[in-house]
């Protein structure tokens, strides 16, 4: 079982058009199916799960389509608490939150202290969240570090790096999956899938179950982690 699965959750909006639906009807489905995955991966032995919710580009997505998602991660955020006190679950956002408003800002933060000490499942939310910002942000406190005489420059290594990332302290994704048939990795976990196992699947995120989770940690098995490509039978 991979200790670490992250997952790029796509196809909501295709997924509703297909059925004549608006697109934040699709997304509003996602967000359950996130739910369902948390449960089902921790009780397969999963520790760490971390998907991507919402990147920097998103932004330059419709208006509307922004204020509904923001919307939906309010009510999210509300909802995790609740799942996570049920779950014990641990729950952590990544990203730059400063462009999330106030109240959003809030909540994550009340869901982060709130879950900080739980046993069970890591989540991590990916919300504004891009990978070159992110070791865009990690270089810039390094560069403070070394300004301030805390570092020198021989003290930026690829441990000391990993320590600035918002993902400080977990341990790298040993499996990425991908719904929708999308094959690219889209400015996720830049750093950290490194020598991560890739999986895309055409199912759509909304349709994703625990069905599709045991798939992609089957074919997971098949590959050889130390030299690549599939294991000999």
């Amino acid at each position: 079982m991979p200790r670490h699965v992250a997952i790029i959750l796509d196809g909501n909006g295709r997924w509703a058009k297909a059925k004549g639906m608006p697109r934040n009807y699709g997304h509003v489905q996602g967000a359950k199916t996130v739910e369902t995955i948390c449960e089902e991966a921790y009780r397969m032995g999963i520790q760490y799960l971390t998907v991507y919710a919402f990147s920097t580009e998103n932004w330059s997505r419709p208006d509307d389509e922004v204020d509904a998602l923001m919307k939906l991660l309010r009510n999210y955020m509300k909802n995790c608490l609740q799942t996570a006190k049920k779950n014990r679950m641990c729950v952590k956002v990544l990203g730059e939150k400063s462009r999330l408003d106030e109240d959003i800002r809030g909540r994550i933060e009340e869901l982060e202290n709130a879950t900080k000490d739980n046993d069970g499942l890591h989540f991590q939310i990916a919300i504004n969240y891009g990978g070159r910002d992110e070791i865009i942000r990690a270089v810039r406190k390094a560069a403070d570090k070394v300004a301030a005489g805390e570092w020198t420059s021989e003290d930026i290594t690829e441990q000391s790096l990993s320590g600035l990332l918002d993902t400080a302290g977990v341990p790298e994704p040993d499996l990425l999956i991908r719904t929708c048939n999308e094959q690219r990795i889209s400015n996720f976990l830049l750093w950290q899938l490194a020598y991560t196992e890739l999986y895309f699947t055409p199912v759509a995120w909304p349709d994703f179950s625990k069905e599709e989770l045991l798939k992609a940690v089957e074919a997971y098995n098949h590959r050889d982690r130390r030299y690549g490509g599939l294991k000999e039978e």
